[in-house]
């Protein structure tokens, strides 16, 4: 009788020694994803804000024939869309690291990750639709349509043109850095559920 409690005593101490020796392996992998999340989320933030400050600022003003001409984006439903996007992504993204440092209390809620999942997808797809439909219409105004009679606008207003380019560009780079996000938090939430399957 003695010798069965010494072995299952035995084997109590090996499995809580496997617990400890699991949790100081995953302990550097939970902080590099934390970091990792944090510095995206930043990047996301600063070129959003990047995007709508070039956005907003592209409008340009010239002469054609004594007629001034302005060019802005608010006259194109699609830069305009561009901009809200950006502007919700950036205000979400704020959000959203609040939301992260919550999880990585050690108390947290494991399916919590789900609800970052779906937040990071959302984003994604938000700026994915922007930059697709601000590229459509810059490319009009680039290099012009003549199928339809559409003629380019750059060469006339190259300032303005300039700005929306790049504030496409600096949306792209959100857009990836949400893609990227979106992946680890998948990854991550597919890692709690096999976790919690191993354990249960």
């Amino acid at each position: 009788h003695w010798l069965d409690l010494l072995l299952s005593s035995c084997e109590v101490v090996l499995m809580e020694s496997e617990k400890s020796l699991a949790l100081a392996v995953s302990r550097p992998r939970q902080t590099g994803f934390f970091v990792t999340q944090l510095m995206l989320r930043v990047l996301a933030i600063v070129c959003t804000s990047a995007a709508i400050s070039m956005m907003i600022t592209s409008g340009q003003t010239l002469q054609i024939f004594g007629i001034p001409f302005i060019a802005r984006y608010s006259y194109s439903s699609a830069l305009r869309f561009t901009l809200g996007a950006d502007a919700v992504v950036c205000g979400f993204s704020l959000l959203s690291l609040i939301f992260v440092q919550l999880l990585r209390r050690p108390n947290s809620n494991p399916s919590n990750y789900f609800y970052l999942f779906l937040h990071d997808m959302v984003m994604m797809v938000l700026m994915i639709s922007a930059c697709a439909a601000a590229t459509a219409i810059g490319y009009v105004g680039r290099y012009g349509q003549d199928q339809t009679g559409w003629t380019a606008i750059c060469d006339r207003v190259g300032k303005y043109c300039d700005r929306v380019m790049l504030s496409v560009v600096f949306s792209y780079l959100a857009f990836s850095c949400f893609f990227a996000l979106t992946i680890m938090s998948a990854y991550k939430l597919k890692s709690r559920n096999e976790t919690s399957e191993s354990i249960n």
